[in-house]
């Protein structure tokens, strides 16, 4: 009798699970259920499908059931988990189209139900013209409004990697925004002088930044009409919650599938849970940190790949484990660029590390090229050991895969001196003599 494989959620990693399941064992039989009404999209392309530049939000589709039906893989879209069964290894799942309810049967199940966008319980969170932005359907539903709208002022709740990518979008359709956040500065996951550069930027770009404000309530009557924060009242034709994410996590707590200290799913190196022929991958997912030995959830589309296709391959039969995240992120904010990999100043400090840091700024390319630019670069160590614990830049060009040098440091368990004897390419058109992370590595040598 051939082994049955549920997959709940069709985002990244649950087709990636499916896909290698499938390229592991051909014999497989294997349905994926998603609540939405599309699998396997890009969710990080919806700021530029939103802005116009990508040219239809369905682009950031990478692969339709129809396409995986071809390779022997059911995805029913519409079709929401209700309950998880282990004792009886079934789920009961309703289909969203019809109504009707119906019990799966299953050997091998692999949760994936992703993130969900958080939506703080305020007076207002309801209207016309307020948004949230993690599935297909919100995308298309902002860029609709956009459009037929028209919206002349916007603000955003929140000035984290989803808000700073939104103001670029919305800003190109000429709407005049306002971003508040809570916190005292942008990007709390970087230090506050390389997220003074970003709201810089974001400022040079007109965008109104209020930092320090807390969102108490939205008005309007047919729609959004202002957002009051700080007893101030910010108008609004589109306002964004972009507030953070949160682990879809209730069908694995109300089955008993343990979690960890993150609040997602604990899994081992190999993405079982606690319960037997149970897999979990993706935003569900705690990850092991390979900076601090400790599990971490940091939700991002690269981490949910490379879990889904770890998961798909064991319950295939194969042998594959996970080996843990440093971290690493990059974000476009107009003009600018700012990544970060491993532990930021604070973030060292918080999980106890004794700390030194170095921060430099160098050129993009050789000084005397047309078009170089200046990078902001910050170092992480720790003391004694001298052990590289992450790294921040933020510039105009050269940023982006700068970063993923650090990320490969901090993979290898790097000192910060190893990090300066890297043999790095040079050519002026593409950097200095002294690449901008060897400067500050080797000012930490000093």
């Amino acid at each position: 009798m051939r082994k049955r494989v549920v997959i709940i959620g069709g985002g990244a990693a649950g087709m990636s699970a499916a896909a290698k399941a499938r390229r592991t064992d051909p014999e497989l039989e294997i349905v994926v259920y998603e609540r939405s009404g599309y699998v396997s999209y890009g969710a990080c392309g919806f700021p530029y499908a939103i802005k116009g530049e990508i040219a239809r939000v369905e682009d950031v589709v990478v692969r339709t059931p129809e396409q995986f039906a071809k390779q022997g893989i059911k995805a029913l879209v519409r079709h929401e988990v209700l309950a998880i069964d282990p004792a009886a290894r079934t789920v009961r799942v309703r289909d969203l189209a019809s109504g009707a309810e119906l019990t799966d049967q299953w050997d091998e199940l692999v949760l994936t139900t992703g993130g969900a966008a958080s939506r703080p319980p305020l007076a207002g969170a309801d209207l016309p013209g307020v948004f949230v932005l993690r599935s297909v359907e919100d995308a298309l539903a902002i860029r609709g409004w956009v459009e037929e709208r028209q919206p002349a002022r916007g603000v955003i709740i929140g000035a984290g990697y989803i808000g700073l990518e939104l103001a670029e979008a919305l800003a190109a359709h000429g709407v005049a925004l306002t971003i508040i956040e809570r916190l005292p500065q942008v990007l709390p996951n970087l230090d506050p002088e390389l997220a003074g550069h970003v709201q810089a930027e974001l400022e040079r770009q007109q965008v109104d930044v209020r930092l320090g404000l807390a969102v108490e309530g939205l008005a309007g009557d047919e729609r959004v009409r202002e957002v009051l924060a700080g007893g101030e009242r910010f108008p609004a034709d589109i306002v964004i919650m972009a507030v953070g994410v949160k682990p879809s996590a209730e069908l694995a707590r109300a089955a008993g599938i343990a979690l960890g200290p993150t609040g997602a799913v604990a899994v081992d190196d190999h993405q079982r849970t606690n319960l037997p022929n149970v897999w979990a991958a993706g935003d569900v997912a705690e990850a092991h940190h390979r900076v601090t030995g400790r599990p971490a959830w940091v939700p991002l589309g690269t981490t949910a790949n490379k879990q889904g296709k770890t998961a798909g391959e064991n319950l295939g039969g194969g042998d594959a484990s996970f080996g843990g995240i440093v971290g690493t992120v990059v974000v476009k904010v107009f003009d600018l660029e700012a990544a970060s990999s491993g532990l930021s100043e604070a973030r060292a400090r918080a999980e106890g590390y004794a700390v030194e840091t170095v921060a430099a700024t160098a050129s993009s390319r050789a000084h005397y090229m047309p078009g170089h630019q200046q990078i902001h670069v910050k170092l992480v160590y720790e003391q004694g050991s001298r052990r590289l614990l992450g790294g921040q830049l933020v510039g105009r060009e050269g940023v982006a895969k700068r970063v993923d040098v650090i990320a490969a440091a901090l993979h290898g368990g790097w000192s910060v001196d190893e990090l300066a004897e890297l043999d790095l390419a040079y050519a002026p058109p593409f950097s200095p003599v002294w690449d901008p992370i060897l400067v500050a590595a080797n000012l930490a040598r000093r």
